[in-house]
């Protein structure tokens, strides 16, 4: 087990005038132990720079430091890190106790070295009475467990997991995050976890990078990337739904000033007799707490209610909402970071 170091990490393709850069100097110390989610959206840069990690891409610029060793020139096979695929790149025709040992017969483990890692992966994972079968009677739940049993059987310094949970089902994802949460309390291992989904990141990470455009916008715990997020950007992807970010005048009502955008989650907006006038647009029912689409003259905003408002109002019907003054947060309006 190992820290994890970013120092000015740059990626370019092609060089010269018609180059493209596609990470822009990311800069982030991990300590051992930690486990870490890259989130952002598809093309920010997070999964480039997770196989950079992996070795699987050059890095242009910059260094990258496993347990204190900068691996830039050194080979996949020489970082000792484990990875977690998507598509769980299981070998069809082994059966899951071959499939999760194969990486340690090349290596040229001793036999009775397999299967001790082999049967405590097993019994982590809970694939004891899958370990005969084959992937193709698996579901896609068990393949991706044995996955990440191929990882643990391997003790890397470093586990790499990119997007593994977007083949699964909402029903599956929730309980494999519980079972990614498990596997890192008992194994304690240093984690990279790639997603684009902000709820997986939040549940997940100790600590997450917020990827944007190539660059790495905040890295912080999930409360004080959602509490405090450090731009625009952030305030609107971290979040379901995301908060609100009003321009317009509004923002005088609080003291905001010229080029200043006023940031409020839907959660801190109080129905009542007073306040902004807001006209409903659309209404999502969500069983316990209802989503209320609202446009406010040229702005639109989101307010989340729950079962305590008397009745549902009406699509069409015009409401009064407050923000609480203590959940208010201020932007630059030019360059979209906290003020």
């Amino acid at each position: 087990m190992a820290s994890l170091s970013f120092n000015n990490v740059i990626k370019r393709y092609g060089s010269g005038k018609t180059a493209t850069q596609v990470l822009h100097g990311v800069n982030a110390e991990i300590a051992d132990h930690e486990f870490i989610v890259i989130v952002g959206p598809s093309g920010c840069g997070k999964s480039t720079l997770l196989r950079m990690v992996a070795g699987l891409e050059e890095i242009s610029d910059g260094e990258i430091s496993i347990g204190g060793k900068v691996v830039n020139q050194l080979e996949p096979s020489e970082r000792d890190i484990a990875m977690v695929f998507q598509n769980y790149a299981l070998y069809p025709h082994m059966t899951v106790y071959d499939n999760m040992a194969y990486g340690l017969k090349i290596a040229k483990v001793p036999k009775d070295e397999i299967k001790t890692r082999v049967d405590k992966a097993a019994k982590i994972l809970e694939l004891g009475l899958l370990l005969a079968r084959k992937p193709r009677d698996l579901s896609g739940g068990q393949r991706q467990r044995v996955a990440m049993g191929r990882a643990i059987v391997r003790q890397p310094q470093v586990f790499l997991f990119d997007e593994p949970l977007s083949n699964l089902d909402a029903k599956l994802r929730v309980q494999t995050r519980l079972e990614i949460q498990k596997l890192h309390r008992e194994l304690g291992i240093t984690s990279l976890f790639v997603t684009h989904d902000q709820v997986e990141a939040m549940t997940l990470a100790q600590r997450m990078m917020v990827m944007n455009a190539g660059r790495m916008e905040q890295f912080g715990t999930p409360e004080e990337v959602y509490n405090r997020p450090a731009t625009t950007f952030v305030a609107s992807f971290m979040g379901s739904p995301p908060m609100n970010l009003l321009k317009q005048g509004p923002n005088a009502d609080f003291g905001g000033k010229p080029g200043a955008i006023l940031g409020i989650r839907p959660e801190h907006l109080l129905v009542g007799s007073t306040g902004w006038a807001v006209q409903v647009d659309t209404i999502e029912m969500l069983g316990a707490e209802r989503l209320l689409y609202c446009r406010m003259g040229e702005e639109f905003l989101i307010v989340r209610t729950d079962e305590s408002l008397s009745s549902a109002p009406e699509i069409g019907a015009t409401l009064h909402v407050t923000p609480r003054p203590d959940r208010l947060h201020w932007f630059d309006a030019a360059t979209g970071k906290r003020l």
